[in-house]
């Protein structure tokens, strides 16, 4: 190893309360500079081994399962060390993962009210009683299901990892987390904050950066009954296959492939800014990333020039400069991808409207960048319309009719989310009720609540996230038949 190589942080894994390096490392860099900025232990079979059994023992010889009131101090401590170290963890997010400020700031913010809306779930979790004959009783119990395997993407490593490992807790499981070695510098701070949270048996919370080893192994395993995955529908699809073998419980968040649907009596000023940060938050990588405009064709002409004009004005740039409005994305690869996909599609037919593509040159050059894009369409058979670009990349199709308005946005094997624009009354929740998604917003987007469950229809996933229905990926169902007699 040379004496730069020396210099730069290792980030590790977090294993049964200790720090573990692998015999493997890998190099984690700054995607809007291509700078190395730390290395990485890159874990495989043989961690995710150790962690599973670290996880396994937390969960039959602690009280974590047992005690709600240790689970719920324990959530709020974790809330209260999440927001004491945001700024770090915004700061790192951006630098490693290419998020400008304002975009770290807000994923890091949903950490912890996250976590404090799963500790009141503990406080206020209860099964069900009843006397249905003379001294006859049920009783039914909700208990946690043992391990949990968690999948975490790169896009957004803090928020996602929080949104399942939350209600896993809350459910009394223990878990082992896999997160991306793409972001592997801020899983270990992300670690780091875990591991310093009072009262935290060791072994309950264990993460793990590697491969698709990992998950293979938390799928594979039978020490592992549920696993809560976040990523493409392709790799969703493929580890249900692989969990039917054990018949694994999984909670699936999936792709996504989200209309905005505006009508012609829309407020253009209030869709206008909200259309461009669904296309450019997180540069598109974002499974509600706004990626199929459909507009009603008396509103089309005014909205396309509009967006002929504003789309190229986003000032694309890294995060370090505060003016920046979208940043890179996660590498050059992705560049490559992105731009054979639009090329793929202009070839087909499709209308460039704003053509965007790579930075290929200046200073922004070296980094993965991609400028915002608009194509226009008039098939939505295409694959540039049915297919997950993830990426700033945005189609536009003309409508005339309600009817056809719906037809086009369910015309997907994905349904995530909408997003509905109309001053009409009695219009959106119509339209809403006829959507096939998981989320609709009407005139707004990328609106969220701890509160209110999230996740997709069709090939968008299964099961829920956020909400009360987001511990029932993480509990079995126990009923107990009582017959004490009467006097």
């Amino acid at each position: 190893m040379n004496a730069h190589a020396s210099a730069l942080p290792l980030a590790r894994h977090w294993i049964d309360g200790a720090w573990r390096d692998s015999t493997e490392h890998r190099e984690s860099v700054d995607p809007a500079t291509g700078e190395i900025i730390g290395l990485y232990a890159f874990g495989a079979e043989y961690e995710a081994r150790d962690a599973v059994a670290a996880a396994k023992r937390a969960f039959h010889s602690s009280q974590w399962r047992h005690d709600r009131a240790l689970r719920i101090r324990v959530l709020q401590a974790l809330a209260d060390r999440f927001e004491e170290r945001a700024g770090e963890l915004a700061a790192l997010l951006s630098r490693e993962n290419g998020k400008v400020a304002g975009e770290a700031a807000f994923e890091v913010s949903l950490a912890a009210p996250g976590l404090r809306y799963c500790a009141a779930l503990i406080a206020t979790e209860h099964g069900r009683a009843s006397e249905w004959s003379p001294g006859r009783f049920s009783i039914v119990l909700r208990e946690p299901m043992g391990v949990a395997g968690i999948s975490v993407p790169w896009n957004s490593p803090v928020g996602l990892m929080v949104r399942s490992l939350a209600p896993a807790l809350a459910a009394g499981c223990t878990a082992v987390v896999q997160m991306p070695g793409q972001t592997a510098q801020v899983n270990a701070l992300v670690s780091k904050v875990i591991s310093e949270t009072p009262d935290l048996p060791i072994g309950v919370v264990n993460i793990v950066t590697g491969s698709k080893e990992v998950i293979s192994y938390l799928v594979d395993s039978p020490d592992v009954p549920t696993i809560s995955f976040t990523g493409s529908t392709a790799t969703g699809r493929a580890i249900s296959q692989a969990g039917a073998a054990r018949l694994k419980r999984f909670g699936l968040e999936l792709g996504g492939k989200t209309p905005f649907i505006v009508f012609d009596d829309a407020d253009q000023e209030a869709a206008l800014p909200r259309i461009e940060k669904a296309l450019t938050t997180f540069a598109g990588q974002f499974c509600m990333t706004g990626s199929r405009l459909l507009v009603q064709r008396g509103a089309a002409n005014t909205l396309r020039e509009r967006l002929k004009q504003r789309l190229p004005q986003v000032k694309v740039g890294p995060a370090s400069d505060p003016s920046s409005e979208m940043g890179p994305l996660i590498d050059k690869a992705n560049v490559a991808r992105i731009d054979r996909i639009v090329e793929a599609a202009l070839a087909a037919g499709a209308t460039s409207i704003v053509r965007g593509g790579p930075v290929l040159d200046g200073p922004l050059a070296r980094g993965a960048f991609y400028r915002p894009t608009l194509l226009e369409v008039t098939d939505s058979k295409m694959a540039i319309v049915q297919e997950e670009t993830f990426g700033p990349v945005l189609t536009m199709q003309v409508f005339d009719t309600e009817a056809e308005a719906i037809e086009l946005a369910n015309d997907s094997e994905y349904g995530l989310a909408a997003s509905i624009w109309s001053r009409d009354v009695e219009r959106p929740l119509r339209i809403a009720r006829a959507i096939e998604a998981g989320t609709i917003w009407i005139n707004d987007w990328a609106v969220m609540r701890d509160e209110f469950e999230e996740g997709g229809y069709k090939q968008s996933g299964q099961g829920r996230l956020r909400g009360v229905a987001q511990l029932d990926d993480f509990l079995e169902h126990k009923h107990i038949v009582m017959q004490s007699g009467v006097v």
